[in-house]
């Protein structure tokens, strides 16, 4: 396979702090690879430099295979807040469309606008300004999918999509034969599209072929084995040293060369592998919790001339765990802020018609009534994060030393300004201004944002025993499985379903459903076809020759019955593949082949799908 990335000797530091040095690594074609790296460890100004925004400090080479078409995605994309979507993409696309002829440029055209549609852009000329960052996200991976390229690099191309977003795109990143570089920390994802692991630790590079849980087993025998060699180190170091403690004069006939070598394997001796982690031992846990957490009785709430929220009542339990899903703008955000009570009275008043039993406080209108328990202590960890002064330094945000060390500020970072800190950095600090609050209702909307895997899975272990009720927006479908009961399904129009049960479980509940929906709507199409032959045939006029009743050959009806039973079988089949990729226990090459599988299977569902109504035609 072609060379398609060689890195040789590259480095990146900020003032003292050494992110990685001398650093070098290959990319094949075909490599579909996740680098994963604690927050603050250099994952971005690694993707910086590949894309020419930064440099490496040491020289070193960055060499592209020639003439292959490259795009990047970058965590913030760079738009005119004036241009409509569709302008935004095309002027920021010259590099794909310098050449092309006008035959080629429609056509790229005509992949935009698939894509836009795929991402639930169904608007091309809405203004950029006008979009939320979920949306802007989903312009910015439109335009990179478009172009076709043979390599992708991305970084955090999950962070502020939802869950239909992000299940679109892995499934087109699975399908797809390009080669991949991906920054991610979503786990699920990783597992159905990348087939290798790439970890930046303590400034190296260690590559890993497989799925997340190969790379969790195998980067455990590389520490254990670092460590044992360590230790045998240390038994040589123990011989070496009784021999430098023999007599003195013994010693003046020593080689020197073995002295130097005695000072290098102490050196050794000392390098045991350890990791530092966030340490939630250092929470108290929750404030004591009442008996009423909130209630909510008959809330709707309305903007403009959108319902978010349509009569909805529900008592929030003592200790329940409730996960909150649904499309960016599907009002998850605004339910969250009506609940705490963030949404103030003074707050512009709209839609005077759906006032009159209102309880007026909020952007729009509020009906119903939601009460809080009196014991209620909130922590509300907001998607935008925390609004830190840049110029505060870490210390003025949090004034305990033994916390912050704990939540991986060492004494060094004390004193570093918020505007030097990495995204995932701003997050771990204002996570930490949270919980050190000792919540008893912890509401957390899309906490997963920026936070490496390893605080992650540390997170999750903390939150299955929190003392306190637990409500999570959030896009990661690893997180809201480990953690919740239960799910509110935000449906859009104000509409909110109650599903228990994990949000894999539901979307085999979905699949099941939408399976079954097709079945009976083909069934239906070809009752109501058949009633309608028959009342043709029925309301035909008397002729002096019988006219012939239009039927399918013997042939044709056997064909449209056994694509009857293909179409069931193939849905069947699509169900259970989708559960296998749902487990997340699949090895790579099965992997691989599963996703391959569903790919044909939904083409083959087309073809039969279309050849079926042919028939149906001509019943």
């Amino acid at each position: 396979m072609a060379s398609y990335l060689q890195i040789e000797n590259i480095s990146k530091s900020y003032g003292p702090k050494v992110l990685f040095e001398k650093i070098g690594f290959n990319i094949n074609e075909g490599d579909k690879i996740a680098l994963i790296a604690p927050n603050g460890t250099g994952k971005t100004s690694l993707m910086r430099i590949l894309a020419g925004k930064d440099k490496s400090d040491s020289g070193g080479k960055i060499m592209f295979l020639k003439d292959i078409r490259i795009a990047f995605l970058e965590q913030e994309y760079e738009f005119d807040p004036e241009k409509s979507i569709f302008d935004q993409i095309m002027s920021s696309s010259t590099e794909f469309t310098r050449g092309l002829d006008q035959e080629h440029i429609w056509e790229y055209e005509r992949r935009v606008i698939k894509f836009l549609t795929n991402f639930n852009l169904n608007n091309p000329d809405q203004l950029m300004k006008e979009l939320s960052g979920g949306e802007v996200k989903r312009v910015a991976l439109t335009q990179m999918l478009a172009s076709e390229a043979d390599f992708f690099i991305m970084d955090e191309p999950t962070n502020h999509l939802d869950i239909d977003a992000i299940e679109f795109l892995e499934g087109f990143l699975g399908r797809s034969r390009c080669t991949l570089l991906m920054v991610t920390h979503d786990r699920y994802f990783l597992d159905r599209v990348c087939n290798t692991v790439m970890e930046m630790d303590h400034g190296a590079i260690y590559t890993y072929k497989g799925n997340y849980q190969n790379y969790l087993e195998k980067r455990e025998e590389r520490i254990a084995n670092y460590n044992a060699e360590t230790d045998k180190v240390r038994n040589i170091l123990r011989r070496e040293l009784e021999w430098i403690r023999s007599t003195p004069c013994a010693r003046t006939g020593k080689a020197r060369y073995r002295i130097n070598a005695f000072y290098d394997l102490k050196d050794r001796a000392s390098q045991v592998y350890t990791q530092k982690q966030v340490s939630m031992e250092a929470m108290k846990g929750a404030t004591r919790l009442g008996t009423k957490i909130v209630n909510c009785k008959n809330v709707s709430f309305y903007y403009g001339d959108k319902c978010y929220l349509d009569g909805f009542t529900y008592n929030f339990q003592r200790y329940e765990k409730v996960g909150i899903v649904g499309r960016n703008g599907a009002g998850k955000s605004t339910f969250l802020n009506l609940i705490t009570g963030n949404y103030t009275p003074d707050m512009v008043t709209e839609m005077a018609e759906y006032k009159p039993v209102a309880s007026q406080n909020g952007p729009g209108v509020m009906t119903g009534t939601i009460e809080r328990g009196e014991s209620l202590k909130v922590g509300y960890y907001h998607q935008s994060g925390m609004a830190f002064n840049p110029d505060d330094t870490v210390l003025d945000i949090v004034n305990d030393t033994w916390l912050l060390n704990r939540f991986l500020f060492p004494h060094e970072m004390l004193n570093n300004k918020i505007e030097k800190l990495s995204g995932g950095e701003k997050r771990r600090l204002y996570l930490l201004t949270i919980l050190m609050q000792q919540p008893n209702l912890l509401i957390l909307d899309e906490p997963t944002n920026d936070l490496d895997i390893v605080t992650l899975n540390i997170l999750e272990e903390y939150l299955k025993e929190f003392g306190g009720s637990l409500i999570i927006v959030s896009h990661d479908r690893h997180f809201l499985d480990k953690l919740v009961d239960h799910l509110f399904i935000f449906c859009g129009d104000g509409l909110v379903k109650d599903f228990v049960g994990s949000y894999s479980e539901y979307r085999e509940f979905i699949k099941e459903y939408e399976a079954e929906q097709r079945s009976q709507a083909r069934a239906q199409e070809k009752a109501e076809k058949e009633k309608a032959a028959k009342e043709a045939a029925k309301n035909q006029p008397a002729t002096s020759e019988p006219v012939r009743k239009k039927k399918l050959s013997y042939k044709e009806q056997r064909e449209l019955e056994q694509l009857e039973k293909d179409l069931d079988s193939l849905a069947a089949e699509k169900a259970e593949l989708e559960a296998q990729l749902n487990s997340g226990s699949l090895p790579y090459d099965k992997l691989q082949t599963v996703s391959e599988r569903i790919g044909r299977i939904l083409e083959e569902t087309d073809e039969k799908e279309l050849r079926l109504l042919e028939l149906y035609e001509n019943l």
